[in-house]
């Protein structure tokens, strides 16, 4: 007896001495308020509407996710090479940012299972004869730094030996070099290549081909340690899929088609 109320002590005092711990869901609850990294020169998936306003599938993404959790969504904006450093230096909560799920990336943020998945298209200045995507060989070519496009790219002109890769801070600046003919060619998602040729903000360019990449699984990120918030993530994910607001949102954003399935044989299911 005396044995026992020794140990239901010692179990009080830790319990004191050792504070609730909780999560970073708990901490965006809590606050009322999502904070989403989301990258807006990068139409349809994020840009801003006439009044200045963010609008695209990543911003709808975020607001649907607040509404989730019952707290207001606040779309930060960030460049693609500012994403991850936003979420690791606490700017942001997580990001919905069209983030390619990379290993390498992996060492350093959290991912959750894929939330869309593109395929990619070379563009080329309408001034530059190219018949296919092998047509960028000793070509100019450029995309935006650290991005899924921008390794494949760069990896493509060091094994053909020629040619030249420049990297630009962000959709913008690849988009206007290659319209002002200071880039032969780029490499983007066939959304934001059909978005930018049909808006007429940038003028001489077209679509030549498919690039030859593998689909380009993006996910949500989160800081690394944060377990239980990526798990809701997941489910989010889950449910977005099959209540049909996935494919809501596709329809919305990028147009006519089935939204990409996000699942991989023997993988995702």
């Amino acid at each position: 007896m005396k044995f026992a109320s020794i140990i239901a002590a010692a179990v009080a005092t830790v319990s004191m001495a050792a504070p609730a711990l909780a999560d970073k869901l708990d901490d965006i609850i809590a606050s009322g308020k999502l904070r989403c990294a989301v990258v807006l020169d990068f139409p349809p998936m994020g840009s801003r509407d006439a009044n200045n306003q963010p609008i695209g599938f990543d911003v709808d993404y975020c607001n649907d996710l607040a509404a989730a959790l019952g707290v207001q969504a606040e779309i930060v904006e960030t460049t693609f090479p500012e994403r991850i450093p936003a979420l690791v230096s606490g700017q942001v909560d997580i990001g919905v940012a069209s983030t390619s799920d990379t290993l390498e990336r992996a060492k350093t943020v959290g991912f959750s299972i894929p939330y869309y998945a593109f395929e990619n298209a070379v563009v080329a200045n309408d001034k530059v004869e190219m018949a296919d995507w092998e047509g960028m060989k000793g070509k100019t070519v450029g995309a935006t730094a650290g991005t899924y496009e921008a390794i494949w790219l760069e990896g493509q002109v060091k094994e053909w030996g020629e040619g030249q890769f420049r990297p630009y801070q962000n959709q913008a600046d690849v988009f206007l070099a290659l319209s002002q003919g200071q880039l032969d060619a780029t490499v983007s998602t066939v959304e934001v290549a059909e978005a930018n040729v049909k808006s007429g903000n940038f003028p001489g360019i077209r679509i030549v081909d498919k690039a030859p990449m593998v689909p380009d699984y993006v996910a949500l990120i989160a800081l690394r340690s944060e377990h239980g918030l990526i798990d809701y993530l997941n489910l989010f994910i889950n449910q977005q899929v099959r209540t049909g607001r996935y494919a809501e949102l596709y329809a919305k954003w990028v147009g006519e088609g089935e939204p990409a399935d996000l699942t991989i044989k023997g993988v995702y299911r």
